[in-house]
């Protein structure tokens, strides 16, 4: 990541604070789209953070303030955020989920050469379309949904960098609603591993905000409780940090969950070659059965009748303790697993689109059939 340096003196012109805005456009916090209002009281321009699904004492507010502790781990504001992502002089920002604009703030104050902000909720296009005025030509605002938007034609096929040399200068920057996390997170590592969507410019930088117990779990080390699918899915393709958490003691009232914010790096050889539906399947496997031995999810990589000879010749092959537990397997673990499942489905090209589950839904059919056919014979 670039060294981390001072805000640029490139300011906006004299705004209404957040506060205002919200206040102005009448905006409520949309508890179906996961949204509060995080208001940083210490910053001149008002900046605030559209955080995802905080609730206070209970019930979602759109005017939360920020408490002012004094320990340093509650300063958490949008300008950190930003910092945290890098030197973003003449860079060219994706910024996910912008809400009323506090993030927004930072970014344009950090002199970039371009944002792109995509917002999917309509209440927040005014609020935007401010900052888009008072910054002439720097700010990009699209209607529409991170999940579906297609940020790899967003920007200039001039700014693409070889996958082996430094991360270009994109970044994408954000507040992901807790609804839309784990998928969109997960959506983007696979592109990744494709290295299209947001990363057909090069090893694209992302600092986003996650729950704080997603955080944990997406830069968990081996052998932690935290440990999960997110951590390997995460790890094997990037260098993952979890660089700060904005705590619940930063707010009044005190919300229920904190806030962590989390940097990724891709990394320039995945740790794992193989393709990602492959990794993913094997590792949800695992992960399903999170607190039993390992070889109880893998033994459902594969369909009833050859589960006990299939499971035992995938561990013995890639040399794995089957009575380790998931959060004790390392990448490397994870790397032996997928590279000789892969030989299996090689072997046997049905396998790969085995699905245990599919398994149990047909045979409880298959069950409630005879119960039907039993019962009419009864009848009969």
């Amino acid at each position: 990541m670039a060294a981390s340096g001072k805000l640029s003196t490139c300011r906006l012109p004299p705004l209404p604070t957040i506060r205002e805005i919200i206040k102005l456009l009448r905006l409520q916090a949309a508890k179906q789209l996961s949204q509060n209002f995080l208001l940083d009281l210490r910053l001149t321009d008002g900046v605030s953070l559209l955080l995802p699904k905080l609730e206070c004492n209970g019930m979602i507010s759109a005017h939360c303030n920020l408490r002012l502790p004094g320990s340093s781990d509650s300063r958490a504001s949008a300008s950190q955020i930003v910092r945290k992502a890098g030197n973003l002089t003449n860079a060219y920002v994706y910024e996910v989920g912008p809400g009323p604009g506090g993030i927004t703030r930072s970014i344009l104050n950090a002199d970039v050469a371009e944002l792109l902000v995509v917002e999917k909720d309509t209440r927040f296009i005014p609020g935007l379309q401010m900052l888009s005025d008072a910054a002439p030509g720097k700010l990009r605002i699209v209607h529409g949904d991170v999940l579906t938007f297609k940020v790899e034609k967003a920007f200039s096929e001039s700014l693409k960098r070889p996958w082996e040399d430094d991360p270009p200068n994109v970044h994408i920057i954000g507040n992901l609603p807790f609804s839309v996390s784990t998928p969109l997170i997960i959506k983007w590592l696979e592109n990744i591993s494709c290295r299209d969507g947001p990363f057909v410019y090069g090893r694209t930088q992302m600092t986003l905000t996650f729950q704080k117990e997603v955080a944990e779990r997406l830069a968990a080390n081996t052998g932690s409780k935290q440990r999960s699918r997110l951590s390997v899915m995460a790890q094997y393709l990037c260098n993952v940090r979890h660089i700060f958490t904005i705590p619940g003691q930063a707010f009044v009232p005190k919300p229920e969950v904190d806030v962590g914010v989390v940097h990724f790096t891709p990394l320039i050889q995945p740790k794992i070659e193989q393709p990602f539906k492959l990794v993913e399947k094997v590792v949800q496997n695992v992960f399903q059965f999170r607190r039993k031995y390992c070889h109880r999810g893998l033994r459902m990589l594969f369909p009833e009748a050859q589960r006990l000879e299939s499971t035992g010749r995938l561990l013995e092959l890639a040399d794995i303790d089957p009575t380790l537990r998931p959060r004790q397997l390392s990448i490397s673990h994870f790397k032996s697993l997928c590279d000789v499942y892969r030989k299996m489905c090689d072997e046997d090209p049905q396998l790969f689109a085995y699905n245990f589950r599919e398994e149990l839904k047909r045979r409880k059919s298959k069950n409630e059939e005879k119960e039907e056919d039993d019962a009419e014979n009864y009848r009969l």
